[in-house]
């Protein structure tokens, strides 16, 4: 009965989101490394991540609350669901960086050529089925 990492993050929400829903559930875990990756967000390849831990015991349980989340698919304010507009596929991703507009590609220049982190880039879904990134604003 030991602890086992059950998934990386690279933030703390997303982390936390999910450690709420599996507490929510009756899972007990914990979040290590996090304050470190926090602070300084290029340490996170460093020590591999801000790590979701939970007993071994619920490693099933917990794969089948992740499996049904993944399922489920995501919806507007007034309960639509989305779709993409190329494929009309649900199997989508949220709160993808895309790097097709010209702001993105000059951040990324600039960043690259100053030694910063890129600061521009534009948040969308991306269809996992044929690759289109869309927004639904337009």
């Amino acid at each position: 009965m030991g602890l086992i990492t059950f998934k990386t993050f690279d933030n703390s929400m997303d982390a936390h989101i999910l450690k709420i829903k599996l507490e929510s559930e009756g899972i007990v875990c914990f979040l290590f490394d996090e304050h470190i990756v926090s602070v300084n967000p290029l340490y996170s390849n460093l020590v591999g991540g801000i790590k979701l831990k939970i007993n071994e015991e619920d490693l099933i349980h917990a794969k089948n609350i992740v499996l049904e989340l993944e399922q489920t698919p995501y919806t507007t304010d007034d309960e639509k669901i989305i779709a993409c507009p190329k494929c009309e596929s649900k199997h989508i991703e949220s709160g993808y960086k895309s790097m097709k507009s010209i702001g993105a590609v000059f951040s990324a220049i600039t960043s690259f050529l100053l030694f910063i982190f890129p600061v521009y880039r534009k948040t969308v879904y991306k269809c996992l089925d044929c690759g289109n990134e869309f927004d639904l604003k337009k």
